[in-house]
């Protein structure tokens, strides 16, 4: 095997997890979930025992450096979506469906999630957006594409929302809410992802449909968690939501790290003869001759 091959990924214990594990976790057992966007975080995510690692399109602002995430393109979800599936042996991959890879219809979501399918290898897909999405998701799943579904603060309709803001916080919002929540359960979601909701919101949502809620800003009640990686890692040194723990301040430990192999080189202290590769000393010397 070359050295530049990557590992075999071990993965975390136990049985793999399915669409079906993770429907079958309702009322039984919280549910974690976080996202990745390459094979090193993704391995490790796995070997830590996460069931569902996220291959979200919050890319585009944490891995690309874009102000939003609508500028992702389909193809950049699956150039990074394969490279997680490549890492992980447990944990359920999910891929994000990009704006517009879906609003437009029915056809074009099949084509969308075909790609995802065949070209990244992943096995479900998340796309945002309430009962304006369920013939979508209805499609999807008809043709054997398990969705989950994501609604509250929706990322790709930011703009209309009013910017990133919570969302629910009147009843009549939060009852159009479970509306949507209905909806698409109705058209087969194995489960929905809940963000920046009142939490007593999250707690109505998640009693009142029958499949797992992953929350991220809606409270202690739902079935599951997610967060994006940088945030979780505090390797995103911008704004961090509210609803986000810091696990890590991992900014910080490889900005020392970078710092002190820069003055290491600087100082000519690395490489030391520990760092390299010498050759026999009859060669040297005959090397020295020729010269």
């Amino acid at each position: 095997m070359s050295s530049h091959t990557p590992p075999r990924p071990a993965g975390g214990a136990g049985a793999a997890v399915t669409t079906l594990s993770v429907r079958n976790a309702k009322g039984k057992r919280k549910l974690s979930m976080v996202t990745a966007y390459d094979f090193p975080f993704a391995l490790l995510a796995d070997e830590a025992g996460i069931e569902m690692v996220l291959v979200g399109d919050s890319l585009g602002m944490v891995v690309l450096g874009r102000k939003d995430t609508l500028s992702v393109t389909l193809d950049e979800m699956i150039h990074h979506t394969r490279t997680v599936v490549s890492a992980v042996s447990r944990a359920l991959v999910i891929a994000d469906m990009p704006f517009m890879s879906y609003e437009p219809g029915v056809d074009t979501a099949l084509a969308s999630a075909t790609r995802l399918v065949r070209e990244a290898g992943v096995r479900a897909v998340k796309l945002e957006g309430g009962r304006e999405v369920a013939p979508q998701v209805k499609a999807l799943v008809g043709a054997g594409i398990p969705v989950v579904g994501h609604i509250g603060l929706t990322p790709q309709r930011a703009a209309v929302l009013g910017g990133f803001r919570v969302q629910g916080k009147t009843a009549a919002s939060a009852q159009a809410l479970l509306a949507d929540a209905e909806a698409l359960e109705a058209a087969g979601s194995f489960a929905l992802v809940l963000e920046a909701v009142p939490a007593q919101v999250g707690a109505l949502i998640t009693e009142s449909i029958a499949i797992p809620t992953i929350g991220i800003g809606a409270g202690p009640e739902c079935d599951g968690q997610v967060l994006v990686m940088h945030d979780m890692l505090g390797l995103n040194t911008g704004h961090v939501p509210k609803f986000v723990k810091k696990y890590a301040s991992l900014a910080d430990t490889v900005r020392d790290a970078f710092r002190a192999y820069a003055a290491e080189v600087e100082a000519g202290t690395f490489p030391g003869l520990e760092h390299g590769f010498t050759m026999d000393e009859a060669e040297a010397a005959d090397l020295r001759k020729s010269d």
